[in-house]
């Protein structure tokens, strides 16, 4: 693959790339080789302020175009990406450090939106009923709502973007767009194939920056609604920032995802699902399995089989041949990972697969963990507890479903979770009491298909209506009821 390299990213606004106000700028290199990619302006205020001032004017003119006109400008960026898929692929790799294949299921998500979107004149479809009472009709439809602002996180560089951005145009809204300081050449290559829509200028507009653009996005008076995704912190830090301040919010935040194993389950399939759930994309995803609950005489069996197949996995960079997991997003991140592994050690667990001391003899400069597995581990412990967003997978005992059950529903957070058996009474059951509101059975990773609705529960999401779907269609629109009568 063409290595890809940008000297500076600039902010796209008002149809047009313009630099950042910001003379301060953030490196961005290639988490497998070391190597610099370019850079991303800090950014600033007033380009929020610049972003959003585009977006509001052009609001007017394009909620009042029709919904099959925008609706053609969405197929039209759908084919756009078929047509340069490898190329956002690769892209993706080089920022990120997933594998290519990993890639794949990153941009092709991000289209799977599009296409949703795409259908915007039946998904934004009000309702009627006449003669509610004599000779009295009523109407209910949806409206565009103004201008909305949409925080990216690092781990899926080119799809989370795109929950957001095709359903608030699709609606009739304007957008900004901020993707992660770390990785934000994905979006810059998505939004230079944007500009070949020929969209109206400040439909749609991206502000590259840190933690100053992400505070103007959410205090702005003239942003009507938030999307964001990340960590359950900084979920709380925007929805409070943007609540106070009037505006909607859809904060999906971090994760403890756990997962229960029957002995009654299909073993080969089942550890092959959690080793990919647990360790793909490096378990920097927000639906990785962080904990596998053994429930009576399953345990032993998944602490053999568990730790044989994690020692099948290749580490190393993501575009080379026969590479099954990348390295993470930075050494700081490593760093952090690596401190929850000492912690889990310190405080008793059973350290089974140790990850530490994985090296890539070609790239020396890469940020690279194996996996790493323990075992005999308690939601006392720090690992059993708190998110670690890396490939450390931690295993628990339980002797029963109820038991199970209890111990991931303690658990603050709740994103998503799995269960894998042949028995269908287990399955529902399962389905039914966890807080979870994702839930795989004999899934791994329960992510929803951009035609239902994405998020989690508890401290897992902050707000009402969730990502994609037809929730993100009542998102962006308000809706406005008439009663009619005629004499």
């Amino acid at each position: 693959m063409k290595p890809y390299s940008i000297e500076k990213a600039r902010n796209y606004i008002n149809g047009a790339w313009v630099q950042s106000n910001s003379k301060e700028e953030i490196i961005v290199y290639n988490p497998a080789t070391g190597e610099r990619i370019g850079a991303v302006p800090s950014g600033s205020a007033s380009d929020v302020d610049a972003a959003v001032a585009a977006a509001k004017k052009a609001f007017p003119a394009w909620s009042e175009t029709p919904a099959a006109v925008r609706a053609r400008y969405l197929f039209d960026l759908r084919n756009l990406m078929e047509a340069h898929f490898d190329e956002l692929c690769s892209i993706c790799t080089q920022e990120h450090g997933k594998t290519f294949e990993e890639s794949k299921g990153d941009v092709r998500r991000a289209i799977d939106n599009v296409e949703t979107a795409a259908g915007i004149p039946s998904l934004m479809m009000g309702q009627a009923l006449e003669q509610v009472a004599p000779g009295i009709d009523c109407v209910s439809v949806r409206q565009p709502a103004g201008v909305f602002a949409a925080i990216a996180p690092y781990n899926f560089p080119s799809m989370v973007p795109f929950w957001f951005l095709p359903y608030a145009i699709a609606t009739g809204n304007t957008i900004v767009i901020k993707p992660s300081e770390q990785v934000p050449f994905s979006q810059v290559r998505a939004f230079e194939l944007i500009s070949e829509l020929k969209l109206p200028p400040g439909v749609v507009n991206m502000v590259q920056g840190g933690r100053d653009v992400v505070n103007a996005l959410v205090e702005h008076r003239d942003i009507v609604g938030v999307s964001f995704v990340g960590s359950s912190p900084v979920a709380q830090h925007v929805y409070e920032r943007a609540s106070a301040t009037g505006k909607r919010v859809q904060a999906l935040g971090g994760a403890k995802n756990f997962t229960i194993v029957i002995d009654d389950c299909n073993w080969e399939k089942s550890v092959a699902n959690i080793i990919d759930s647990a360790f793909a994309c490096t378990g920097q995803r927000c639906l990785a399995t962080s904990v596998v609950i053994g429930v009576g005489g399953a345990y032993d069996r998944l602490k053999r089989e568990l730790v044989e197949q994690a020692k099948r996995i290749t580490v190393g960079y993501g575009l080379d041949a026969g590479v099954t997991m990348g390295p993470l997003i930075s050494e700081t991140h490593r760093a952090r990972v690596i401190s929850y592994i000492e912690k889990g050690v310190k405080e008793g667990a059973e350290l089974l697969l140790d990850g530490r001391d994985c090296k890539v003899a070609s790239y020396p400069k890469g940020h690279f963990l194996g996996a790493t597995i323990f075992g005999n581990v308690t939601s006392a412990m720090t690992i059993g507890r708190e998110e670690i967003f890396g490939p450390v997978l931690s295993l628990m005992r339980a002797d029963s479903l109820d038991e199970a059950i209890k111990i991931v529903n303690a658990h603050p957070l709740a994103n998503a979770s799995s269960i894998y058996t042949s028995a269908g009474a287990a399955a529902r059951r399962y389905t039914h009491a966890v807080h979870a509101s994702m839930v795989g059975v004999n899934i791994g990773v329960a992510a929803p298909m951009s035609y239902f609705g994405f998020g989690g529960a508890k401290g897992s999401f902050l707000g009402d209506l969730k990502a994609h779907g037809r929730e993100s269609i009542l998102f962006y629109t308000n809706s406005k009821t008439a009663i009619s009568r005629w004499w």
